[in-house]
């Protein structure tokens, strides 16, 4: 086994395991065995002192075989309606199957409210260390029941790796249906490889990675390589394993190569500006000039006025807003200090003429500061 993938393994102390619902799920319901075999690993885990979180999907999936659906309904209240049913008999399965190992389990249901409000963010990271500290395993899942379009995390990839990173966890394992990331699609490709290492996830891989999610899932491969990306910036690992394969958590610690272990990156952007980049909603965007883009990019610069080229949406003061660069590629989000009308009157200005375009005593000299500045673009980002 590689010596990175392995030092991974040996230090992580704290983990985040996603299951999907193309692997939990089976033709008459819920795949009780691997539920089971799921709990004796983390059960282990737990007792060695590791501090496992589970991110579990299933809840759909369970409702729609619990009612007796032959498919997901086509409405959204249908599917969130079944996701009520299922939620039910996913955590009572879990709750049944942890018990038999003498752990105790506990539920959060989470929205992108939750996480874009800081305070919210703050609680739930508080809320999930104390069980942590109790011993106690956290299963979180989206809550798909009352979750509108603009509420939704983005399914539990994205969610796996909010969570990860709002924890601090040293790893994300995605257990999913598929052995790992293949060079080509394998079911489509008899000769598709298996790529046990990703050191950089680049467009060209992502877009090789985009295709059709299952039947029961809201997820593919795509999702899990940003899940991945998103958490390379983080400075934090994540590996890809098939879920089903038969005790795949203990063959994990034990050393086999199985699945794909995606390289951390070692550039790491810190808490709060992972909450910046990937916890909030943009609500407009920012374009910048060649000077400005080159300043944010190589020397850390906060945006000034003079740097600002074009506005586009509505957004007020201190809401989030997506950072353009004079060709249009995102570099990240920021924090603004100005409404998206301020901001217009003032760009292209300098920084000590605010105060008499706006008619303020103390303005601000940036439109985002650097510490309000989360960077998320690479190089290899255009390729």
């Amino acid at each position: 086994m590689d010596r990175v993938r392995q030092s991974t393994l040996e230090n992580s102390r704290r983990i985040v395991i996603k299951v999907g619902s193309g692997v939990l799920s089976l033709d008459h319901g819920l795949n009780l065995k691997l539920i089971e075999s799921l709990s004796h690993a983390i059960g282990n885990l737990t007792t060695q002192g590791t501090q496992v979180i589970l991110i579990s999907s299933g809840a759909l999936a369970c409702g729609v075989k619990k009612i007796g659906f032959q498919q997901k309904p086509d409405d959204v209240k249908g599917r969130q309606a079944a996701s009520a049913v299922g939620q039910a008999g996913l955590i009572l399965a879990y709750e049944n199957a942890f018990e038999t190992v003498g752990c105790k389990v506990a539920q959060l249901l989470l929205t992108r409210d939750d996480l874009a409000n800081r305070r919210r963010y703050l609680n739930a990271r508080n809320t999930i260390n104390t069980l942590l500290d109790w011993r106690i395993v956290p299963i979180i899942n989206e809550n798909d029941t009352i979750v509108t379009e603009e509420m939704k995390l983005g399914g539990n990839d994205n969610l796996g790796a909010m969570i990860t990173l709002l924890m601090d966890a040293d790893l994300m394992i995605n257990l999913t249906d598929t052995d790992g990331l293949y060079d080509k699609d394998p079911r489509e490709h008899a000769d598709a490889r298996l790529i046990p290492m990703v050191t950089k996830i680049t467009r060209k891989m992502e877009k090789a990675a985009a295709g059709a999610p299952g039947t029961l899932g809201t997820g593919g491969m795509l999702t899990k390589l940003q899940a991945a990306k998103r958490l390379a910036r983080a400075g934090i690992p994540m590996i890809i394993a098939p879920g089903r394969k038969s005790d795949i958590l203990l063959r994990i610690f034990r050393g086999e190569p199985d699945g794909t272990y995606f390289v951390p990156g070692k550039k790491r952007l810190n808490s709060r500006k992972c909450w910046i980049a990937y916890s909030l909603k943009p609500q407009g965007e920012i374009h910048l000039d060649k000077g400005a883009t080159r300043a944010i990019l190589s020397r850390g610069k906060s945006i000034l006025p003079i740097g600002i080229t074009s506005v586009n949406g509505t957004f007020s003061k201190g809401a989030s807003v997506e950072i353009k660069s004079d060709t249009n590629q995102t570099l990240g989000k920021g924090l603004v200090n100005y409404s998206s009308e301020d901001v217009t009157c003032i760009m292209g200005h300098r920084s000590d003429t605010i105060c008499n375009v706006l008619q303020l005593s103390r303005p601000y000299a940036e439109v985002i500061h650097r510490d309000n500045l989360a960077i998320t673009y690479e190089q290899d980002d255009a390729s």
